[in-house]
């Protein structure tokens, strides 16, 4: 359940930039000075590209890795220095994600499947 409802809501910010990628694009936070339409296109793998795979528990901690990077720019780099409140988003991802690193995919992934 974790996998599944943590991937399928950070799916949904993805999408938002994925479609907004042209109004996005230029000024974006670029933390690894890439450019910012470069920036935005890793932010969009980790968030709509891998969470596809955390859902189906495909590769799921591979998938989880850029992810997770994510997470940690939005929280320490893109919102840096505001309230925890406006971090809260980007950290309430983050720790399932982190969980589900340690813990694996669990019983019900294609993952499970593969070791059988």
């Amino acid at each position: 359940m974790l996998r599944l409802f943590s991937g399928l809501f950070m799916m949904h910010y993805g999408w938002k930039k994925f479609t907004g990628f042209d109004e996005r694009s230029a000024s974006f936070p670029d933390p690894f000075h890439i450019g910012s339409p470069a920036s935005l296109s890793l932010t969009i793998f980790g968030e709509l590209v891998c969470p596809v795979f955390i859902v189906l528990g495909l590769f799921t901690r591979l998938a989880l890795i850029p992810s997770i990077i994510t997470m940690l720019v939005a929280t320490f780099y893109a919102h840096a220095g505001q309230p925890i409140i406006e971090r809260e988003h980007a950290i309430s991802f983050l720790i399932p994600y982190l969980a589900i690193f340690f813990i694996g995919p669990g019983r019900y992934s294609i993952d499970a499947l593969k070791n059988k």
